[in-house]
């Protein structure tokens, strides 16, 4: 589930003006696994809904039977309900009982000893107020009320109404009494009544639809495979279904109407993911079906409900806007989300404590996924950019990965047990090979079907498929913090003959055990060396008949470690031309980016600019230090052929931003050109660099464009309005603003920031004053609070002359002791 955690740290990378900040430390409370007293075996559930009043009246009968020793009672999880009945089923006889409530759990009084492993039913009548639930989310989570009511009064025109659940981490017993633990299991039947105008959705197959009075319909929907009760869901509203097909098993997709002519340009893949994964694993997809449906005002980024994964908006858009997708975006969330029914759903973490059982697993499958779809760059890229999320936040060196004490099992939802949990599965998988690898992922998944698991079941399973002790590698990666920070240095010995490598791990506590590779390239060719580090300083002796070309430590870039690399600038250079990875390629960019004075820089630059993978284009072109007049005059060639011939949108978008930083009118005719794209981004690019060049062109191509924008042409037209506009275009940007995510709204802060500079309406500066205020303290943690007070010192400074100099000031100052004062 990556949940707006992705979104947030990928935002923080993606806008310049953010910054990770350590996180307070979890308190040290030991978490134990939930006890079984009683084990959940089937839920079945009839629902109705109010939506004025945003509640769902229900009917739940729950067959439990006592686990290991008898017992007289039952406590289920409730949380903020109206309870009326709760009755035993004995055959056809209902019998009340004695319960009491505190509004989160329920305690039931059975009136007798039920023996050990003897099924019986209890059947509860609820109203369940989620809106009323004072609930707690998280970064990762947003909300925890469970059930969501969106819109349900059509007061907000041309928005849908729905209803859907959320239901992980215990969120689900907020709309029906449940065991609400990950290491319970249940079957599922759920009725729900609904207007007959709407879809439904739910666990499972749909296993009939009846009417049920004016206007109503009931559909009931059954799962027979169990579950963990968080995995639980319901969805309704006005979708459109496309269904597709595999191995005779349906696989649908759910969409809002004016969206469903994209379903399979958005989902399509599924089909296939859904072979590679069941041939890849030997365990073919274990449910009867598989759906997924997007929903708005979601809280989170995506969810893997058994059988039926939610998504939020993001996961629906145009077809202008799917040109501008990428894969670390809505197909990196498909193939996560269909992983979790592997790792998550079939065995799901027997605790919180253990979530890297499902969260690190799903993560991987993004390198998986992308590898074979789009070729080993793809995968290589994602894989990188799960280590880099990890490494820059210096709160996550501290956190093991199977963390036995947190302080609220939400805080587990981040880059330890996504980046960190994935990139350690990928280091495994080169330790061990693929094939013995995932033999050993099939013995886990068969050993442990439908139940739960841990990262020592996981352990023992690939020691079975491999023959080897891997204590070692789950001691250092799953239940220690951290990971190795080195230093690497180089010495040839021409009287011996031999290449050494000095490896120093700086990092604090015990050394790190590594297995790594390294390739010694001598005369063109690269031989390959197994070595092991152990100690905090370790030397490795290779032959070497004449100083080596380039020395490629990791050769294969799987470890997970910060590296200061004392290559050469030459050495990097023939790493670029030489060695076979995507990463070699990107670490030799780097050294070129940070050392931009020296030709050869300039030639592995260049050379990055005809990279056969987009992300490393991309990257040489955002390298590029364009101030350096040589490396300018050989690059700006280059940049206009990308900017104008590239097949990937965000190459050309970044050539366009490039040669618009140099504000040169030769290139008015290229910026023109990409206007007439389909592309949001090329064209947002173009936009931008025609600015400066002649606002008054820009303000014009702005104008024509308010009809149909998006993403970086959005933010461009806010910027072009902030720098060239007045007030006749301030509606509109404060329109734009509301509607963007916050990646596009700090997008927009520049043209923000010049607008209300000049704005002499007392009313627009409250409006765009107090909106930056409040997304700066949103998300504080993750932005350079004090780059956007200064920005707001601007405004006040250029208002001074003006008829609302002391209305800025005031309001400037009130902005900006309110992101002072925040966490």
């Amino acid at each position: 589930m990556p949940k707006s955690l992705f979104f947030v740290f990928w935002f923080a990378i993606a806008c310049p003006a953010l910054a990770q900040q350590p996180t307070p430390p979890a308190a040290a409370t030991y978490r134990v696994t939930p006890r079984k007293a009683n084990e959940l075996v089937h839920t079945k559930l009839a629902v109705r809904f109010d939506y004025a009043k945003r509640y769902l009246y229900g009917q739940a009968e729950l067959t439990l039977k006592p686990h290991g020793v008898a017992t007289d009672s039952l406590v289920l999880d409730a949380q903020g309900m109206d309870i009326k009945t709760v009755e035993l089923q004995q055959g056809i006889t209902r019998l009340p009982v004695k319960f009491n409530y505190n509004q989160r759990q329920l305690l039931i009084q059975l009136g007798r000893k039920m023996p050990a492993g003897q099924a019986y039913t209890i059947r509860i009548d609820y109203t369940a107020k989620p809106d009323e639930l004072d609930a707690k989310g998280s970064t990762a989570i947003g909300e925890a009320k469970g059930l969501y009511f969106i819109n349900p009064d059509s007061a907000v025109a041309g928005k849908p109404v729905q209803i859907w659940t959320q239901g992980e981490t215990e969120s689900n017993s907020a709309w029906f009494p449940t065991i609400d633990k990950p290491n319970q299991k249940t079957t599922t039947e759920i009725s729900l009544t609904v207007p007959a105008k709407y879809v439904t959705l739910s666990n499972g197959r749909l296993t009939g639809q009846t009417p049920a009075g004016p206007g109503l319909r009931t559909d009931t929907w059954r799962l027979d495979e169990p579950c963990a009760p968080y995995l639980v869901m319901l969805a309704v509203g006005d979708f459109r279904i496309t269904r597709d097909t595999w191995r005779g098993k349906e696989v649908s997709y759910y969409l809002e109407p004016q969206y469903a002519a994209q379903a399979r340009a958005i989902f399509g893949r599924t089909p296939a993911m859904l072979e590679f994964f069941s041939q890849r694993l030997g365990v073919d997809f274990p449910w009867p079906n598989y759906r997924q449906v997007v929903v708005r005002d979601y809280t989170a980024g995506a969810m893997e409900n058994a059988t039926a994964s939610l998504f939020g908006e993001q996961a629906q858009g145009t077809a202008r806007e799917l040109l501008d997708w990428e894969y670390n975006g809505v197909e990196r969330e498909i193939a996560h989300e269909l992983f979790h029914h592997w790792f998550g759903d079939y065995v799901t973490a027997e605790s919180w404590s253990n979530l890297t059982m499902n969260e690190s697993f799903a993560n991987f499958s993004e390198v998986l996924w992308a590898e074979h779809a789009h070729g080993p760059d793809a995968g290589a890229e994602q894989a990188e950019r799960s280590r880099r999320n990890y490494l820059r936040d210096l709160s996550n060196h501290t956190k093991p990965l199977v963390r036995f004490q947190y302080a609220h099992q939400e805080d587990l939802f981040d880059n330890v047990t996504y980046q960190k949990g994935g990139s350690i599965l990928n280091m495994l998988r080169a330790e061990l090979g693929e094939d013995v690898f995932f033999r050993g992922l099939q013995r886990y998944l068969t050993q442990n079907a439908f139940g739960t698991g841990e990262p020592h079941q996981l352990r023992l399973a690939l020691e079975e498929a491999s023959g080897r002790d891997l204590n070692w590698f789950f001691e250092q990666w799953y239940y220690r913090a951290g990971h190795p920070i080195v230093t690497i240095d180089y010495h040839w010995d021409a009287t011996r003959k031999r290449e050494s490598v000095i490896i120093h791990q700086t990092q604090a506590g015990t050394p790190f055990r590594l297995p790594l590779q390294v390739d010694i390239y001598t005369n063109g060719r690269a031989r390959r060396y197994a070595a092991t580090l152990r100690h905090a300083v370790d030397t490795l002796y290779f032959p070497a008949a004449t100083r080596p070309e380039l020395v490629n430590v990791d050769a294969e870039k799987v470890l997970l470690w910060q590296k200061q690399d004392h290559k050469t600038l030459a050495n990097f250079a023939y790493q670029y031309r030489h060695a076979p990875h995507y990463l070699d390629h990107r670490e030799a960019l780097t050294a070129a980016q940070n050392q931009p004075t020296d030709p050869l820089a300039h030639q592995i630059l260049l050379g990055g600019l005809r990279d056969q993978s987009a992300a490393l284009r991309q990257s040489a072109i955002e390298a590029l230090d364009l101030k350096n007049t040589a490396l300018r005059q050989a690059a700006t060639p280059e940049l206009a052929r990308l900017a104008t011939t590239d097949s990937v949108p965000r190459v050309r978008a970044a050539a366009l931003l490039a040669l618009g930083s140099l504000r040169e009118k030769r290139y008015l005719a290229v910026f023109s050109q990409a206007l007439g794209s389909r592309s949001y981004a090329v064209q947002g690019a173009a936009l931008q660099g025609l600015l400066p060049l002649d606002p008054a062109q820009a303000l014009a191509r702005a104008t024509a464009f308010e009809a149909d924008n998006q993403g970086a042409l959005t933010v461009a037209l806010a910027n072009v309005y902030g720098a060239a506009g007045g007030p006749a275009q301030w509606p509109l940007m404060l329109t734009k603003f509301d509607a963007a995510d916050p990646n596009g709204r700090f997008g927009m802060l520049d043209g923000f920031i010049e607008i209300l500079g000049r704005l002499d309406d007392a009313t627009a500066l409250e409006q765009g004053l107090t909106r930056l205020r409040d997304l700066t303290v949103k998300f504080k943690p993750y932005v350079d609070s004090q780059r956007i007070i200064g920005l707001l010192r601007q405004v006040q400074q250029r208002q001074a002359t003006r008829p609302q100099a002391a209305r800025a000031a005031a309001l400037v100052a009130q902005a900006t002791a309110a992101i002072e004062a925040a966490k």
